[in-house]
């Protein structure tokens, strides 16, 4: 079993950076890559970012490409979204997710466990 806290959101303006952290706990954190979704009012839960298990390869959706970067660190059960050049359209409810053994990025149905999510809000 995995559970995953989010943390680091808030209010930025356009042009803002923030960083988002995820605590993981449970035996089995580094045996699984783990990724960023969100999920904006009216509309489904989106791929952002996606780690693999060490950490050596990484994927990103296109609207976040070039500003966006994920890591992890195993020794801390933790992994990180550094959010740069934050637009308005980045503002949703932004969820760690974890406990996919398959190759990054996979969807939403692939990710055992979720956080409970954290808000990140861009104003124009």
């Amino acid at each position: 079993q995995v559970q995953l806290v989010e943390s680091g959101g808030g209010l930025v303006q356009a042009g803002g950076s923030l960083r988002l952290s995820c605590a993981a706990s449970g035996r089995t954190f580094s045996m699984y890559a783990m990724g960023w979704f969100r999920q904006a009012p009216g509309k489904e839960r989106e791929f952002v970012a996606a780690i693999s298990w060490h950490g050596d390869r990484t994927y990103y959706d296109d609207s976040v490409k070039g500003r966006f970067t994920i890591s992890r660190d195993n020794t801390k059960n933790t992994m990180s979204l550094q959010m740069n050049m934050l637009k308005p359209e980045d503002t949703a409810v932004y969820y760690c997710a974890g406990g996919y053994s398959g190759p990054i990025p996979g969807t939403v149905r692939d990710y055992k466990y979720w956080g409970q999510g954290t808000q990140v809000t861009v104003s124009s």
